[in-house]
Parts: structure tokens; sequence; C-alpha cells
């Protein structure tokens, strides 16, 4: 690919990784580069480093913000955020609700993506550890002690409520895949070619018995949860690999600790504060009792304004070491490491086409196993049997609602009742759609059995009159989000009858009629004489059948209809 013409927006640009990478993409002469940061200073830093070496051939643009939250919370800090009820409610609804455009609109990530349109995205923020670290196990002991005091005193509800809510807000793959979801669209609005992850394996490379670890657990959950983020994230981006309308997707995933940033004396920060120095003499030793305080500062002395200050090497967003920390974590058999530089030619390297063996999405599909020539084969005699079974008992096998979606199970059943009023999909063709309404609604009537079999499984059906429905005790469309009674208006029929209803209405029946016209100029596409593998479907496929086939219908609408067709075979 060449670069030259190309808009590049970095993801974490201002750290150790992407700066390197920020670094030889200028010698691409991009069009415009723009470097994304959590913090303002950072990312203005990063811009004006990149800004002295572009020598004025790339736009180098700076941006910050929390790409995990929407835009009136990107500059906040999680204390901010999970402090305030109103933010917390506002990141919950956010995350756990469903995925509306106006949720996706506020999303700064997505609005990133539609202020600089980028034809490359490279995504070089440690996602795991930015999840992981909000520690949902100090979330739920929280819970469990506010839990624990409103059973012997209900006016602690508010405290109680107040740490559920923060626990709700830490739950890690809600956030990941809210994530996921909001960066493929984004991407796939503007049209972006390229998806590039520098991932993370959590551990350095080491194993479960790495012994670098964040509490007396070896290893800690919390060091798990971040490598487990990390494996889930890998896999969504395989799935998005494997999305038609998607980027092309890469993801490497170093396994080794990176480094290094600069090597300076200076003063120690923790969490971009300087490390207060305090002295406790041993005449002022404190004496253990039965109960030991962990903050507890009565027998230490500050020592004014001094602060802890030595040599260290800085490894960007993984923090700074000291001397003997970096020999001992990178020696042989430990972490080890590999450079920034490393990752990032690599990266390079692959955006241009080049092949480095260290795409693991790339690995992944080469080591997954798909579909089969002997499946292929057993599937007619699969199909055979169970149509023998159906004539052998008079049954039709149409729906369950146990694969789901509901409306997999509303499509087949509504091409079930085309089937069985009009038989052929030319049939369906010379009638008009008030004829085919009225037509599957007397079907409907007359055939107790199957009436009885749909809305047993939970799908409505909805009578032409647009106003009437048959039920069962339960339904599947709409979901339980929590209210046991919804509000009825023409929107919500609209989509309900869309995700999950057997619409009987005559707008439904045009747009069956559409479908199948869809159908016979596919048939009609094709040349006679074309007796080649071009084709999936030819003519004998659809008409080798004396009836509409409900199953090859369905397929065909889940492919064009609902671009859900499988790009990797």
């Amino acid at each position: 690919m060449e670069l030259s013409n190309k808009r590049v927006l970095v993801l974490g640009g201002a750290g150790l990784v992407g700066m390197a990478i920020c670094r030889k993409l200028l010698k691409e002469s991009p069009d415009e580069l723009i470097v994304a940061s959590l913090q303002e200073d950072e990312a203005n830093e990063a811009y004006t480093a990149l800004k002295n070496e572009s020598q004025g051939k790339t736009i180098v643009t700076p941006e910050w913000g929390n790409i995990f939250v929407r835009d009136s919370l990107q500059n906040l800090s999680r204390n901010e955020i999970l402090g305030n009820p109103e933010n917390r409610q506002i990141l919950i609804d956010d995350v756990l609700g469903e995925l509306s455009e106006s949720v996706l609109k506020s999303s700064y990530l997505y609005q990133l993506m539609i202020r600089y349109r980028p034809h490359i995205v490279i995504d070089c923020i440690n996602s795991a550890t930015a999840l992981a670290y909000q520690d949902v196990f100090t979330s739920y002991r929280a819970v469990a002690k506010q839990l624990e005091r409103t059973k012997s005193d209900t006016s602690n509800l508010g405290r109680l409520s107040d740490e559920v809510e923060k626990l709700m807000c830490t739950l890690y793959i809600p956030q990941l895949i809210r994530h996921v979801q909001i960066l493929y669209e984004g991407m796939r609005r503007v049209k972006s070619g390229y998806y590039f992850k520098i991932g993370t394996s959590g551990t350095g490379g080491m194993g479960l018995n790495i012994p670098y670890t964040h509490s007396e657990e070896k290893p800690s959950r919390v060091l798990l949860s971040k490598s487990s983020i990390a494996g889930a994230h890998s896999l969504l981006l395989f799935l998005m690999a494997r999305t038609p309308d998607a980027p092309i997707t890469k993801e490497i995933k170093p396994t080794a600790a990176i480094a290094w940033k600069r090597i300076v004396h200076g003063e120690i920060l923790k969490g971009r504060k300087p490390v207060q120095l305090y002295d406790c003499p041993t005449d002022k030793a404190m004496k253990l009792s039965k109960q030991f305080k962990l903050e507890d500062g009565s027998c230490a002395q500050k020592m004014g304004k001094e602060t802890l200050q030595s040599v260290y090497i800085d490894t960007g967003e993984n923090g700074i070491f000291s001397n003997a920390e970096f020999e001992a974590i990178t020696s042989s058999g430990q972490m080890e490491f590999i450079t920034p530089e490393e990752i990032a030619r690599s990266v390079i390297f692959e955006m241009k086409g080049g092949n480095t063996g260290h795409d693991i999405i790339n690995a992944l599909d080469n080591a997954t196993m798909g579909p089969t020539y002997r499946a292929g084969l057993l599937r007619e005699r699969a199909l055979k049997r169970m149509q023998d079974l159906m004539d052998e008992y008079e049954c039709d096998s149409i729906a369950f609602e146990l694969l789901g979606p509901p409306r997999l199970s509303k499509l087949l059943f509504e091409g079930h009742l085309l089937k069985l009023a009009f038989t052929t999909m030319a049939d369906v063709r010379n009638a008009s759609a008030k004829e085919m309404s009225a037509a599957l609604e007397n079907v409907i009537k007359e055939n107790k059995k199957l009436r009885s079999e749909i809305i047993s499984i939970g799908i409505p059906i909805l009578l032409s009159d647009g106003e009437s429905i048959l039920r069962g005790p339960t339904v599947k469309i709409p979901p339980y989000r929590g209210e046991g009674e919804l509000a009825v208006d023409d929107d919500k029929i609209k989509k309900w009858s869309y995700d999950g209803w057997v619409d009987l209405r005559e707008d439904n029946m045009l747009l069956w009629k559409k479908r199948i016209d869809g159908i016979f100029d596919e048939i009609n596409k094709l040349a006679e004489e074309n007796t080649s593998s071009q084709y999936d479907r030819d003519a004998s496929y659809w008409l080798e059948d004396n009836s509409i086939n409900t199953g090859k219908v369905a397929g065909w609408i889940l492919a064009n209809e609902e671009q859900g067709a499988r790009m990797k075979e």
C-alpha cells in the first residue's frame, strides 16, 4: 500500500510504540498524521517532536481524550467519572445499553473517525491494561462490604447503590465489546481501508508462573484479567477481519517487555505525581498489636518537600524501572525485551503489503478449521434423512427458536406460509400483495398446528390489519430489558415486526415480492450455456424443488439483505 496520499490516525500515538510507528510513518510522507493520546500534554509533546521531524511534508495533528467514553467524559479522570452519579449513569447506559445512533455519535472515538476520515487506523493503546486495571475485584469487595452493612441497616442502601453502579462501570467485557462495535462502525462509515492493532499477551510473554504480579496471588486475578481481555480483543478482531465491509485487520502481539524511551536521572512519579519521602527513626518504631492499619502515618515523618529521585529507564506506558528492576526483568528467562522500533518496522512492512509472519489474525486464520469437503458431502444425506422423517411423521420442521435470532425464525415461518399458500416462487410473483396478505392470514386461521408452533416458541403473528396479534404467554421480541410492560407506537411495531414477528401486512408482502424478484433476477443473469463453477447458485439450484425451499430463501436473504455472508471459507 502506498502511504504518501493517506491520512493515518495513530491511537496511543504519544506512547513508546506509537511514537516509534509515527516516526517510521513520517518517512513514508502521508498527507496527514493524527497523533491521538489520552493526555493533552503528551499529545502536544508528541506533536512538537514529530513536527520538527516531518520537515513540512506531512501535516501532524494532535488529539487527546479517552476513546473508551463519550465526548462529555473524554477529558475526565476515572475518579471524576465514577465519583459523579450523573457521569456513572451516562457510562453505564453507553456501555450496557443498546448501541443506538445517539450513543454512537456521542462516542469520542466515533467523532475522531468522522472528523478525520482516516484511510488507516493504527491502535497502539494497551486496551487490555486500560480495562483490566479498573479492577473489578476491588469493586466487588466494596459492594460486598456495603451489602453486608445493608443487611442490618437499610439506611445504607444509598451507599450500596453507589458501589453497585461503580461495579457496573468496571465490567470489562461489555466495555471491550462496545469499543469494538464503535470502532468497526466508525471505520465502516468513513471507509477506512486498514486497521492495525498492537496487542499484548498481558504477561510479557511469560506463563502462569510469572513472578511479576499485583498481589499475594501468583499470578494475580487482575493480571489474568489483563491477559483475558487481550485474548478476547484478538478474537473480536479475528471476527472483524472476517467481515466483508470491515477494513483489512491485522494485529501484532509483542510477547516481551517493550523498551525504551529514555534513560535519565530525575524525579520518580507514580500516577503522574512525585513520591514524597518519609522517614521513621528507630526510636519511633511502632509496636505491633492485634490490629494492623494499612494506612497509619503516626510514626512517619515527612521529609519536607523531598521526593524520590534516582536513575531510571522510561519504558513509556509500561512505566519506569530502576537499574536493578530493568536488569532483573530483561535477564535471560524472564520477560527479556523487544524494542519499539522493531515493532514499528513490522507494522510498516505489513502495511505496505509485506509479510512478517507476526500478524496473529492471519495466524489464527491458518490455524482454525473451516468448512470441509466431507461435511459438504454429508449435508445432502442429512437433509434427505430429515425430509424422509418429515414425510413419515407428516410434519414440517421449520424453526424452534433455539438457533436464533428471532428474525431467522420469523423469515422461515413467513417463507413457509408462502409455500403453503402459493407453492412456488413463480406463483408468488404473479400474486398481488393484497392477495398474498389474505392468503397467508387464511393459512394461519385454518392451520391450528402451525399457528400453535409459531406462537409457542415466542414468535407473535401480526395480522393483516396491523393492530391484532396472535401470541403465546412469552415473546422473544421485544426482548426483556428490565421492564415487563412497554408503550406501543408505530415505530416500535415496525421494529418488532422486523426483528421477530411473523408479519402478514401488505407492506411485508411487497418486501417478499421484491426478494423473490431479486432471486429471479439472479437466475435470469446466468447464461444457460455457462456450466462452469462461476456461480454458487444457478437456475437448477433454485428450481430443482417443486415448491419454495424456505431454508434456501432465508439463506439468500441473510446473505444479501442482511449482508451476513461469510467471506472466508
